[in-house]
């Protein structure tokens, strides 16, 4: 059977970690957060000492990882590192550019590859990145680009940091995002392109419901038949 697969790729504070979420979850579906991957490569790199110049030495962190991603009693994500609960350090913008620094890194990226292909199992995968309609899942049934506003996206992350308790400054934030941006769309290996086969979502100005919506839709249109369970 042809495992059903909406790649969903944008830049960061687009609002894909929401949407792929709560998309999952209306149909039923595994979830891929691929920037997970990334940001579990950096922390254990950094736990482990090494240098953040060293690609040889994150690339082999990267096949060996102890990696499981949960569900806590309330609902929330949580994901584990050789046991330990990660997840607040994890979602912090420090380990998230230092994910951007070795998602460039060739050697990361293709030790990475096959273990994010696994994630594909029935009834269906909603994978969120920056590459994986371009690259992972070139085969997938529905490719998705979300993107908003660099202004907007700044705003979201602010707020979003704010409500977990972090404290960051919305210019530095802007800076961090516009460094990032650059970072992920001129990396030699992988940039972070909208697909020409993808469907172009800016959701500046809509509320994330509308967006679930719209790709709710797209994935009806695309997969139909008895696959949704929500």
């Amino acid at each position: 059977m042809t495992i059903p697969v909406i790649a969903i790729d944008g830049p960061s504070g687009s609002g894909k970690g929401t949407v792929c979420r709560r998309v999952a979850q209306a149909l039923g579906w595994h979830l891929l957060d691929s920037g997970a991957l990334y940001r579990l490569v950096a922390l254990a790199g950094e736990r482990a000492g090494l240098q953040a110049t060293d690609e040889a030495g994150h690339a082999a962190l990267a096949g060996t990882l102890d990696i499981r991603f949960e569900v806590g009693a309330t609902g929330d994500e949580r994901v584990l590192l050789a046991g330990e609960d990660v997840t607040r350090e994890l979602r912090s913008e420090k380990t998230g550019n230092a994910a951007s620094r070795v998602a460039a890194w060739p050697a990361v990226r293709k030790a990475l590859f096959q273990r994010q292909r696994q994630f594909m199992q029935a009834p269906g995968l909603v994978a969120d990145g920056r590459d994986m309609g371009s690259v992972v899942f070139q085969d997938a049934g529905l490719k998705i680009f979300l993107t908003a506003s660099a202004e907007e996206r700044a705003r979201r992350r602010h707020n979003q940091l704010k409500e977990k308790g972090l404290g960051v400054n919305l210019a530095a934030l802007s800076a961090e995002i516009a460094e990032r941006d650059r970072r992920d769309a001129t990396r030699k290996v992988a940039p972070l392109v909208a697909c020409e086969d993808a469907v172009v979502v800016d959701s500046t100005s809509m509320q994330i419901e509308a967006v679930v919506e719209k790709v709710l839709e797209l994935a009806r249109d695309r997969f139909p038949g008895p696959r949704h369970e929500g």
